[in-house]
């Protein structure tokens, strides 16, 4: 499992977009929300949010551990991309952690919505000239 490998995987996924933070650490994020962040320096670790159940288990395999800062908010952390998640696991993971991001946007800002709200109803107009009876 590569860089590129963990980047294809995402490109599957609606909307998500790639920036470099704090100097070194690739995230994935869906409207301005990481779901998932790769250590750009050797040996590469994957960090990503996922469901308690999934943390509970994960934490448990040899090389997976709760990601520091983030295991409060279920994140994990695989110490060595590849060494602890097959790909066709890993896949399922990063969707369910894009998932659960997306889950917490607000309706407008989640993917397939164009991000324009409908206006408001315009208050009624008043008549500049008053009606004489």
């Amino acid at each position: 499992m590569t860089i590129e490998s963990v980047r294809t995987i995402r490109r599957a996924l609606p909307e998500v977009t790639e920036d470099v933070k704090w100097g070194n650490d690739l995230c994935f994020c869906i409207s301005g929300k990481m779901f998932a962040v790769v250590d750009l320096n050797p040996p590469h670790s994957l960090g990503f949010k996922c469901t308690p159940e999934e943390f509970a288990e994960l934490v448990e395999r040899p090389g997976i551990v709760p990601a520091p800062y983030m295991a409060r908010n279920m994140w994990v952390l695989e110490e060595r991309l590849g060494d602890s998640l097959e790909r066709r696991e890993l896949e399922r993971l990063l969707k369910t952690s894009y998932e659960l991001v997306v889950a917490r946007l607000p309706k407008a800002r989640r993917p397939g919505t164009t991000g324009t709200r409908r206006p408001a109803a315009a208050p009624p107009r008043r008549s500049r000239a008053r009606r004489r009876h």
